[in-house]
C-alpha cells in the first residue's frame, strides 16, 4: 500500500502536465483531491463534454446564500486534469478537504474579529510571509522579483517533468520548518485530509494519489496520529449546505478579480497548455490576428521579426525559451510600434481572455436560476463577462420582453444590466421617441448567489419580483412607493401594480412634506408617459399625479423659506426633477400653474436666494419673463443692500444649466460686472469661490464666450470702438437715424452733431 502526495500550484499548465505524466506512471486506484467533499456527487458531470472549463464548484448555505465558497477549475488546472484522468481511466475520484458544512458554519463576524497571535521580530515576520505565500518565499530566496517569471522558468516551460514533485516536497518541508505551526483552520483542514487518506487505506485501495496545494504536501506525507487528528476535529459545528457547478471566466481566474489563488495571465497559460511545442510562434500569430480584426496593421513580415526579437531577448537573458515578458516586449516593439493602447487590447483579450465556461442542463439548480436561464435562451441574451451594449426598440415584441426581463432583475437587485438613462436623449432616441432603451450588460459569476438568494421570493422571475416589490412597499415612504410603482410598470408586474396604486393614493392623501411630494412626482410621470408603450394601462395613475402635484404647488412657497444652503440645494434639485417630469405630461393647466409659481418664487425676497435664482432661470427659459425683467431682478439680487453670499447664491441658482440661454442677456452681465466691481478686496476674496462654483458647470467655450461678452459690454460703456475689441464695426448710417431724436430731446442741433 502506497500513498503518493503531489504538491501542485492550483492553476498552472506545467504543473498539470507533470501531474498527468506522474498519474500515468503511477496508475493509482483512487485519487484524492484537495476540495470540498460536498462536490463528490457532482464530479460525474465532468465526464464527456457537457462541463466546459473554466467552471467552479459553488458550495453555499441555503439559509444564507451569501455565505458561500467558490472552487474554480480551468482546463490547465492540475485538479481538473486529475478529475479527467480518473473519469477517463475509471479510477474513483474524491475530494478530501475539510467539508464546507464545517467551514461555512463559522460566524463571519467572529472570523473577522478573532484575535491574531502577535509575532515580533524578523523571524515572526518571515513566518507570516511564508505561511501567506510559500511559493513567493521560494521566489524571493531564488533572487527573483517576478513571481510569474520564476514559476514559468522552473515549472511551466520545464522540458523534463521528472523530479518536479520531489523538489516541491523538499522545498515545502524546509519552508514549513521555518514558518512553524500554522493557524487552527489550516490544522483542521490537514487533519481531515489525513483522515480521508486513512479511510481510503481501510477501504483496501493500494495505490492512493493525493493532489493538494504544495504547502499542504509535507503534512500529508509520512506517518500521522489518528488520535491527534480526531482531537482536532472533535466538536466542530456543521450546517446544511448545497453544491452546484456554475460557469466561471478567465477574468475571475486573474489576480485582479480578487480571487486569492488567481494567476496573472490565464489566457497565456491556456495557450501553453493547448500548444506547448509552438508557444512562441502561435502566441505572436494570435496577437497579429487580433490586431488585424481591430483594423490595425500586422503584416507577416512583422510577425517574423517579432518572433526573432523574442528569441533574441530570451537568449540575451539566458533563458531557454521566450516567456510572456519577452513576447510582450517584442509584440509591442514590432507589431504595435511602441504604442501601449494595442497592448491593452492584447492584455484583455489574449493574456487574460474573455472566455466563460458552460455548465450542462443536467446539473441541479434552484428553480429561479432555471427560470432565468430559460428566459436567457428564449430572448437570446447570453451571460457574458465582457461588456456589451443592448439597444432596445420597445415596439418589437422581442425587445419589449428583453426589457421586462432586465427590469425585473433590477427590481430584485440583480445588476446584470444597467439602464443608460443619461444617454436617452441622443439624436437616435429623440427620433424613436419613447420606444427606445439603451442598456449595458455585464454578467458577473457572483450574480448566481443573488439569484439563489432571491429564490425565497418565488420560483419564477415574475413571481419573485412581485413578491419582493410588495415586501419593499410595506415600509416605503411616498417617494419609494412611486419608484416601486414605476419599476413594476416597466417590468410588467400587473399583480403588484394594483396594490401599489392603492398604497400611493393612500400615502399621497395624507403627505405633508413637500420634498416627498416633489420626489414622488417624476416616477409617476414616467408611469403615465411610458406605461402604455409596454402595453400597461397607465391612465388610472393620472388623477393621482394631478392631485399630488397640486398639493406640491400649494406647499412650495412655504417650503422655500427659512432654508439653509444644503436644504435649498436639495429643494432646487427636487424642483428641477419635477419640472422636467412635468414636460412628459400633456396637462396644460398644470404647466400654467407651474409657470406662475416659478415667477412668484423668483420675486419673493423671503425665498432662499439659490431658489430665487433658479426660478428666474426657469422663468426665462419658459418666457414668463423678458430680458428687461431679468435685468431688473438681477439688479435687485446683486444690489449693495444684500450680502455678498446671498448674491453669489442667487447667481449660482441662475446659472444652473446651459450658458447659451444667458449669453445674450446684456442687462444680466452689466449687473454682474457692476456687482463684482463694487466688492471690496476682502469681500471679493471671500466670495470668489462661490462665484467660481457658479460658473463651474459650464464648458470651456461657454465660459470663454461669457468673458468676451463682458469685455465687449465694458468697452462699449467706455466709448471704445467695437472694431478695437475685435468685434463687429459700428453701423454709422443706422446711428445717424438716432441723432435727430436725441437732438430734439436735448434741445440741440442734429446737424451740428454729425
Amino acid at each position: 500500500m502506497t500513498v503518493t502526495v503531489f504538491g501542485i500550484r492550483h492553476h498552472g499548465p506545467g504543473s498539470a502536465r507533470s501531474l498527468v505524466a506522474a498519474l500515468t506512471s503511477l496508475m493509482p486506484d483512487i485519487i484524492l483531491i484537495e476540495g470540498p467533499p460536498e462536490g463528490d456527487a457532482l464530479l460525474r458531470h465532468a465526464e464527456g463534454g457537457g462541463l466546459q472549463p473554466p467552471v467552479a464548484l459553488l458550495v453555499y448555505r441555503p439559509d444564507m446564500p451569501r455565505r458561500a465558497a467558490f472552487f474554480p477549475f480551468a482546463v490547465f488546472s492540475p485538479e481538473w486534469q486529475a478529475i479527467r484522468f480518473g473519469l477517463t481511466h475509471s479510477v474513483p475520484v474524491r475530494f478530501c478537504d475539510l467539508p464546507q458544512a464545517v467551514q461555512l458554519a463559522a460566524d463571519p463576524e467572529a472570523e473577522d474579529t478573532a484575535p491574531v497571535e502577535e509575532t515580533t521580530g524578523e523571524l515572526g515576520n518571515l513566518a507570516d510571509r511564508i505561511r501567506g505565500d510559500p511559493i513567493g518565499a521560494l521566489v524571493e530566496a531564488a533572487g527573483y522579483e517576478d513571481f510569474e517569471l520564476w514559476w514559468e522558468e522552473q515549472v511551466e516551460r520545464r522540458a523534463d517533468p521528472r523530479g518536479l514533485f520531489e523538489a516541491i516536497m523538499e522545498a515545502m518541508r524546509a519552508l514549513r520548518a521555518e514558518a512553524g505551526v500554522g493557524d487552527e483552520r489550516e490544522e483542521r483542514r490537514e487533519a481531515h485530509m489525513r483522515r480521508s487518506i486513512r479511510k481510503a487505506e481501510k477501504e483496501g485501495f493500494e495505490r492512493i494519489a493525493v493532489v493538494c496545494g504544495a504547502w499542504h504536501a509535507p503534512a500529508l506525507d509520512g506517518p500521522s496520529s489518528a488520535k491527534s487528528d480526531a482531537a482536532v476535529l472533535t466538536g466542530l459545528k456543521r450546517v446544511r449546505v448545497d453544491a452546484t457547478w456554475i460557469p466561471w471566466s478567465n477574468f475571475r481566474l486573474a489576480y485582479r478579480s480578487g480571487y486569492g489563488a488567481g494567476i496573472v495571465s490565464p489566457g497565456w497559460y491556456a495557450h501553453l497548455w493547448g500548444d506547448p511545442e509552438n508557444a512562441t510562434v502561435g502566441w505572436i500569430v494570435r496577437s497579429a490576428h487580433l490586431l488585424r480584426r481591430e483594423g490595425l496593421d500586422a503584416p507577416a513580415s512583422s510577425v517574423i521579426d517579432a518572433v526573432r526579437l523574442g528569441d533574441t531577448l530570451a537568449a540575451l537573458r539566458d533563458r531557454p525559451n521566450p516567456g510572456l515578458s519577452e513576447l510582450s516586449e517584442s509584440i509591442r516593439t514590432v507589431l504595435c510600434a511602441g504604442h501601449g493602447a494595442p497592448m491593452q487590447l492584447i492584455r484583455r483579450q489574449l493574456e487574460v481572455g474573455e472566455v466563460m465556461g458552460t455548465v450542462p442542463e443536467t446539473v441541479s439548480r434552484v428553480p429561479l436560476q432555471l427560470d432565468l436561464e430559460r428566459e436567457q435562451r428564449r430572448l437570446r441574451l447570453h451571460a457574458e463577462e465582457s461588456r456589451r451594449r443592448l439597444d432596445l426598440d420597445l415596439r418589437r415584441d422581442l425587445d419589449r420582453d428583453r426589457s421586462v426581463l432586465l427590469h425585473r432583475l433590477r427590481l430584485l437587485n440583480i445588476p446584470w444590466g444597467a439602464l443608460q438613462e443619461k444617454e436617452m436623449l441622443t439624436a437616435r432616441s429623440i427620433r424613436r421617441g419613447t420606444f427606445h432603451e439603451l442598456w449595458q450588460l455585464q454578467w458577473h459569476v457572483e450574480l448566481v448567489l443573488l439569484v439563489i438568494e432571491r429564490t425565497i421570493w418565488g420560483n419564477t422571475l415574475g413571481d419573485a419580483a412581485e413578491a419582493f416589490v410588495e415586501h419593499e412597499a410595506e415600509a416605503a415612504e411616498l417617494p419609494g412607493l412611486t419608484e416601486l410603482l414605476h419599476g413594476a410598470t416597466v417590468a410588467n408586474l400587473s399583480g403588484a401594480i394594483a396594490s401599489l396604486l392603492q398604497r400611493v393614493q393612500a400615502k399621497a392623501a395624507v403627505a405633508t412634506d413637500v420634498r416627498h411630494l416633489l420626489a414622488a412626482f417624476p416616477p409617476l410621470a414616467q408611469v403615465v408617459r411610458y406605461g402604455d408603450v409596454r402595453g400597461t394601462e397607465a391612465q388610472q395613475v393620472l388623477p393621482i399625479v394631478e392631485a399630488l402635484f397640486e398639493r406640491a404647488l400649494i406647499g412650495l412657497p412655504g417650503a422655500c423659506t427659512s432654508l439653509d444652503d444644503a436644504a435649498a440645494a436639495e429643494i432646487v434639485t427636487l424642483m428641477s426633477g419635477a419640472g422636467d417630469a412635468l414636460l412628459l405630461l400633456d396637462a396644460s393647466e398644470l404647466h400654467g400653474e407651474w409657470r406662475v409659481l416659478l415667477l412668484r418664487l423668483g420675486q419673493l425676497q423671503s425665498v432662499h436666494p439659490l431658489v430665487r435664482g433658479w426660478c428666474c432661470r426657469r422663468a426665462l427659459e419658459q418666457r414668463s419673463i423678458d430680458t428687461g425683467e431679468l435685468a431688473r431682478l438681477a439688479r435687485i439680487a446683486l444690489s449693495p443692500a444684500g450680502s455678498a453670499s446671498d448674491a453669489a447664491a442667487w447667481l449660482q441658482g441662475l446659472l444652473r444649466g446651459s450658458g447659451l440661454a444667458l449669453l445674450h442677456q446684456d442687462g444680466l452681465w452689466v449687473a454682474l460686472d457692476s456687482w463684482l466691481q463694487r466688492l471690496d478686496a476682502e469681500t471679493f476674496t471671500a466670495t470668489l469661490p462661490l462665484v467660481r462654483r457658479a460658473f463651474s458647470g459650464f464648458q470651456a467655450p461657454e465660459r470663454r464666450a461669457m468673458g468676451e461678452k463682458v469685455a465687449r459690454l465694458r468697452n462699449s460703456e467706455t466709448g471704445q470702438s467695437e472694431r478695437e475689441d475685435g468685434g463687429t464695426p459700428i453701423d454709422r448710417e443706422r446711428a445717424r437715424l438716432v441723432l435727430p431724436v436725441l437732438a430734439h430731446i436735448l434741445g440741440g442741433d442734429a446737424d451740428a452733431n454729425r
